[in-house]
């Protein structure tokens, strides 16, 4: 996002943390909530212009939304998006990623009340993995000639059960509408607001054998004194890595295999 949306999602973040500090306040309602609207600015492209209408004021627009959605959702979901509209957005695209993203931390606060945040992250990660193993599964949840509602129906086999329900309905909502990202895409930036729950940076760690619980806080401890913060670790293995670790931290890599000084040495010999 550019200057003013930036402005704009910095200040909805905070109306909204303040909002779900509050117990009372039904995160996962909430978060259904937020998608519909989502999904309904997301299809109605004029009306997401006429709230982004830098020649509107910020009460008319909040007045809009007021009418158009008070008897559809609930009061918390109204105020938020009325204060939304009332800020400035660069592009009406911005304000209904700014919501999708609302909704998407809303159902992970209901998660983290209720202990599971951990479960999430880790089932976000490892069906990441899934997906990029199986090129008939991301095949079929990307197939733009299948409905959103086929797509959830294959979901709710794969995961009904055995998945966090917080899990699930994240993967559910990004397939079934994906807005023109990928869905390796989604499912990164899913993780990374996860991860921010808790002010803690994901690494991606690929070893080629399980590292062992002391080697896991070796690692976590050495990342967290760099990075100034606790560092969630998503572990894979691939034993095309020879030995040591790669540690991959947003656009970061912080290479220490075997494979990678086997290169180096290649490279300088035939240099």
């Amino acid at each position: 996002m550019m200057g003013a949306s930036r402005e704009a999602l910095a200040a909805a973040r905070e109306r909204f943390n303040a909002l779900t500090d509050n117990t009372s306040v039904d995160a996962a309602k909430l978060a259904e909530e937020l998608a519909s609207v989502t999904a309904l600015l997301d299809r109605e492209v004029s009306l997401r212009r006429v709230l982004t209408d830098p020649a509107q004021t910020g009460e008319a627009k909040a007045e809009l939304v007021a009418r158009l959605l008070g008897t559809q959702v609930g009061g918390e979901a109204v105020d938020l998006v009325s204060g939304m509209v009332r800020s400035r957005w660069s592009q009406s695209r911005d304000l209904v990623d700014a919501l999708e993203e609302l909704a998407a931390s809303a159902d992970l606060v209901s998660a983290q009340r209720r202990g599971t945040l951990d479960d999430v992250e880790d089932e976000l990660f490892r069906f990441s993995r899934i997906v990029a193993s199986s090129t008939e599964l991301r095949a079929a949840l990307t197939d733009r000639a299948v409905s959103g509602e086929a797509k959830a129906e294959l979901l709710s086999r794969l995961l009904g059960g055995r998945a966090n329900p917080v899990t699930e309905r994240l993967v559910v909502r990004l397939v079934a509408q994906p807005r023109g990202r990928s869905l390796e895409a989604g499912l990164t930036a899913l993780s990374k607001l996860a991860a921010e729950r808790r002010d803690r940076v994901v690494a991606v760690v690929t070893s080629a054998v399980p590292l062992s619980d002391r080697q896991r806080e070796r690692l976590g401890a050495a990342l967290a004194k760099i990075y100034g913060r606790q560092v969630h670790l998503n572990l894979d293995v691939d034993p095309e890595v020879h030995g040591g670790v790669l540690v991959r931290i947003g656009d970061e890599v912080i290479n220490g295999t075997i494979a990678d000084r086997l290169a180096e040495a290649s490279r300088r010999m035939a240099g």
